[in-house]
């Protein structure tokens, strides 16, 4: 059973909505316009803006749960508050609650020295810098991190690092200071103890942001992705993460409150693409009635709330999991999530896409742009293919153990007596 919300959530909710409905959606056109015209490169001044108010507002890291570091909330806590912010593109950075910062904060409040957290996670809460995770490779299936090929090296007081790394999200940005960057130190070790992960500054000799590179064409929104070259980086020793050959393990940590923000941010974009699928058809006649009073309009609608609601429950579900079992516990509802809710939203967002027409597939409306953030996110944290079979393998697992117990040991089929026709 999943808790009522408490008070506390109840009224940070209640601010927040305010602050959408004040700041947040009134500026969403010139954040686009602000995107296309300064390009990826380069500061968006709204969100500056925007960031200050959110600040001053009390709306500030609520991601974390440290309280030494952000709010305090649980991840069941904060899922509502991050559905809310998902429903636009602008939300996330202004209250500092943005994709890969948050998880690079998590990895650097768990993992990280005091020395570590006073260089970079202290200006990383305060708003001052952004981050970047760089894993994705170019060269291999990144989908099996044990095939990524980038290397740390150990030469004396300093790692040596090397490799192409690219969809490194926010690497263009002005004010990224530092990546968090995977790598393998020793490749004969057991598979999950040949990686590690290693801090490197971004003004680091060596460190090259190569390009841009669009997500379904668009560039700096949803993400700036990018593709990264490390060519022989170095590093002083201190900035090993947690210890050598630990990656796996921070990999583990990082990603199972990435995932639950990942899809209650998509919840919450699905929530706004309905509502807008609902005006436009309400406004729209074609063949002598509204659209919306169209039998396919309505299918849809309704469809699209049953599947919205279920895909709540269930992530609020593993939210609530992992904050009273535990992240390994939770893997098999993690891993649910991780497939359901983006294609919940790549389904939703192609309806809406239908209901406005040719308008659908631009820029005017944000369908198409939602629907390129859903589709992207199928890949993002691991491809669906991977949740899958790793459900798969869990359940086949549970069910062994079951029958172990008493189970389901036959096909457990009653097949009735062919009734022959009376002798003649």
């Amino acid at each position: 059973m999943i808790p009522d919300k408490s008070p506390r959530v109840l009224e940070l909710e209640a601010r927040l909505l305010a602050f959408m409905e004040e700041h947040i959606y009134p500026n969403e056109k010139r954040f686009y316009q602000e995107a296309e015209d300064q390009g990826p490169w380069r500061l968006y001044p709204i969100v500056e803006e925007l960031k200050v108010k959110a600040r001053a507002a009390g709306l500030w890291n609520m991601a974390l749960p440290d309280p030494a570091h952000g709010m305090g909330l649980s991840n069941l806590e904060y899922a509502p508050l991050c559905e809310i912010m998902g429903r636009s593109h602008l939300a996330p950075e202004v209250f500092n609650c943005n994709a890969p910062d948050t998880g690079n904060m998590e990895v650097l409040a768990r993992y990280g020295t005091p020395e570590q957290q006073k260089q970079w996670l202290e200006p990383l809460l305060n708003g001052e810098i952004r981050s970047a995770f760089a894993m994705t490779e170019p060269d291999v299936a990144s989908s099996d991190a044990k095939n990524i090929q980038s290397s740390i090296i150990r030469d004396g007081d300093e790692y040596v690092v090397n490799g192409v790394k690219w969809y490194t999200t926010g690497a263009t940005h002005p004010n990224c200071k530092i990546f968090i960057f995977m790598g393998k130190n020793d490749p004969d070790a057991d598979p999950y103890r040949q990686q590690s992960m290693i801090l490197v500054p971004r003004d680091a000799p060596g460190v090259k942001v190569v390009r841009s590179l669009p997500v379904f064409g668009y560039y700096g929104v949803p993400d700036r992705a990018s593709e990264v070259h490390f060519d022989n980086v170095r590093v002083p020793a201190g900035n090993m993460l947690l210890g050598e050959g630990r990656g796996f393990e921070i990999a583990q940590g990082r990603l199972g409150p990435g995932r639950i923000h990942h899809c209650m941010r998509l919840i919450g974009l699905a929530e706004r693409t309905l509502a807008k699928m609902c005006l436009r058809t309400q406004q729209r006649v074609a063949f002598g009635k509204p659209v919306a009073e169209q039998s396919v309009t309505r299918e849809r609608v309704a469809e699209a709330r049953i599947l919205i609601e279920q895909n709540r429950l269930l992530t609020l579900r593993a939210a609530h999991m992992m904050d009273t079992v535990g992240n390994k516990e939770a893997k098999a509802e993690i891993a649910m999530i991780k497939i359901a809710v983006p294609n919940m939203v790549c389904q939703i967002a192609d309806w809406a896409i239908q209901a406005f027409g040719g308008g659908g597939t631009g820029n005017d409306f944000g369908t198409a742009n939602a629907y390129a953030t859903a589709r992207f996110l199928r890949l993002a944290d691991g491809p669906d293919e991977v949740h899958r079979d790793q459900l798969a393998r869990l359940e086949f697992k549970k069910q062994a153990a079951r029958n172990d117990k008493g189970g389901v040991t036959d096909w457990g089929v009653w097949a009735p007596k062919i009734a022959l026709p009376p002798e003649m």
